[in-house]
């Protein structure tokens, strides 16, 4: 989510190369921001570098946090008033310039040890008393022409070189919580079972039990007298059955023997994994 300072930012450096009318051979002042900001349609005409900076902040939706006004005069009465006023730069800050303020007005961006830099409407390239446009601009911090700075009270404080307002800087914004890491999935139990060498034709043993209901689930059934313990006749015939469908796993024609592997294949047959 972006600041209010990078908002009203954002919408003022998007303005770069608008550009006032022209009449008779001169730039004339016409321009859009007198129209399009409440209260300052009179101004139309009239020098309008601190109306595009109330343009911007009406635009951002925090018309509030500056001074609605076409007059540089009054708006550093304005921040002065409030108690927001500095000799030093910040982000999102209206600079004044001239006498006591009152000659020009802008809104600053960046700044470093040295420059300050700009947005500014009303202004031009080549530094004549003539402005015909908003652009970006590269001043000297420390120019006599720079008178000082209001300072907008944005909601997440105000990133400024004044040591007097250290404590009003944005906080850096707080780290989300990492998720916790996704716990291994554990790796289903097999439920594939070896087979008990007691068990072959014959015998009578508890895995036998076992032996034809997977054979009937499996689809070599009948058994007859099934489900019971006894590897009789009806097994070794199921048995069979399967090894002629399987024949990797018997011994010999019709074998009558389930072996280790042959149950291990019986078992995934009918479905076990």
């Amino acid at each position: 989510m972006s600041t209010q300072a990078q908002k009203i930012l954002g919408i003022a450096k998007a303005e770069k190369g608008y550009h006032e009318g022209r009449s008779d051979g001169h730039w004339n002042n016409d321009q859009k921001y007198s129209d399009e900001t409440p209260n300052l349609a009179w101004s139309d005409k009239m020098a309008w570098c601190a109306t595009f900076v109330a343009w911007c902040a009406h635009k951002a939706g925090i018309a509030n946090l500056y001074p609605v006004t076409a007059s540089c005069l009054t708006g550093v009465a304005w921040f002065k008033q409030r108690k927001q006023w500095s000799e030093y730069p910040a982000i999102g800050a209206q600079v004044y310039f001239g006498k006591n303020g009152g000659t020009h007005t802008g809104l600053v961006y960046d700044y470093d040890d040295e420059f300050v830099y700009t947005v500014e409407g009303n202004t031009n390239a080549d530094g004549s008393a003539e402005g015909d446009g908003v652009y970006l601009k590269k001043r000297r911090r420390r120019d006599a022409y720079v008178f000082g700075y209001g300072y907008p009270a944005f909601a997440e404080g105000i990133s400024s070189a004044d040591p007097a307002w250290k404590d009003k800087a944005p906080m850096p914004p707080a780290e989300k919580p990492k998720p916790p890491a996704p716990k291994p999935v554990p790796k289903p139990v097999s439920k594939v079972v070896a087979l008990n060498p007691a068990v072959k034709p014959g015998a009578t043993h508890a895995q036998v039990a076992e032996l034809q209901q997977l054979l009937i689930k499996a689809g070599y059934g009948p058994i007859k007298g099934a489900v019971t313990k006894f590897y009789g006749p009806e097994t070794q015939r199921a048995v069979a059955r399967f090894h002629d469908r399987n024949p990797a796993y018997r011994s010999g024609l019709h074998d009558p023997r389930i072996g280790p592997k042959g149950f291990v294949a019986l078992q995934k047959q009918a479905g076990r994994r």
